[in-house]
């Protein structure tokens, strides 16, 4: 077994060097030993341990959570119930945040509704009373619903993306409820489409395809692996191929 530097270790996790002794001053890793001039030399699997921990803070996990999380991995108890307790809180307040924003965006598709409805029709209303609309009657109108799909169309449409104008069902069949596992990584969105289906794989390459000559974003790159295939977008405006998976994946 041959032990890695900390350069070493911290290209193939993509990290700094720096942020190496960040983690083991908060005892979150620790090399196997330090050579005689005292350099430090870690075991392989320290690149896993990086790995675990990127991902944890990426879920939203504290310093103190991860180090208990790593705890009980080191003592082949990655279930215990101390981690499945800070974990299952962890998911009840991101469950919590993830339904103020629902409510938010809820609001304010039924705004946007609206007001593109008033400036169709009004086109002198004042600003004033469009923000009286915004205040009092958003909220008070249960009944005046946002088209279903109205949200990814309509942003679709606004960030100039090469979807809006195609038809999209006959493009991205093979797609739909489909499992997929997403996450994002700095302005990148990586999207697992789990399987093996021939017909998913041309439906990825259709779809990467046609992005190719988008201005909304970078093209999206794709790739297969053991757990299925890999369709990675990046810049601003990816987070529209989040949404788009997952509006597949729920579709009925």
């Amino acid at each position: 077994m041959t032990l890695l530097t900390i350069g070493r270790l911290a290209r193939r996790a993509g990290l700094r060097t720096s942020t190496l002794r960040y983690y083991e001053a908060e005892g979150l890793l620790a090399p196997t030993r330090r050579t005689d001039a005292g350099y430090r030399l870690y075991h392989p699997d320290a690149e896993q341990t990086l790995h675990l921990i990127r991902r944890a803070q990426r879920l939203g996990f504290s310093l103190a959570d991860i180090r208990a999380l790593l705890s009980d991995y080191r003592n082949g108890e990655p279930g215990g119930q101390v981690i499945l307790s800070i974990t299952e809180n962890r998911f009840i307040e991101l469950a919590r945040q993830i339904t103020e924003l629902l409510v938010l965006r809820h609001e304010m598709e039924l705004f946007l509704l609206d007001l593109r409805d008033t400036l169709n029709t009004q086109p002198t209303q004042t600003t004033r009373m469009l923000f009286d609309r915004l205040l009092d009657r958003v909220c008070a109108d249960p009944t005046a619903g946002a088209s279903a799909g109205f949200t990814l169309d309509w942003l679709l449409e606004r960030t100039g993306c090469a979807l809006a104008k195609l038809d999209r069902q006959h493009v991205l069949k093979a797609l739909l409820r489909r499992h997929v596992h997403i996450w994002q990584e700095g302005d990148a969105y990586h999207i697992l489409v789990a399987g093996s289906d021939p017909e998913v794989e041309a439906a990825l390459q259709e779809l990467s395809r046609i992005e190719t000559q988008c201005h909304a974003h970078a093209t999206p790159q794709l790739g297969a692996g053991e757990e299925g295939y890999l369709f990675t977008v990046s810049g601003e405006h990816a987070f529209l191929f989040a949404q788009l998976f997952l509006a597949l994946e729920q579709q009925a």
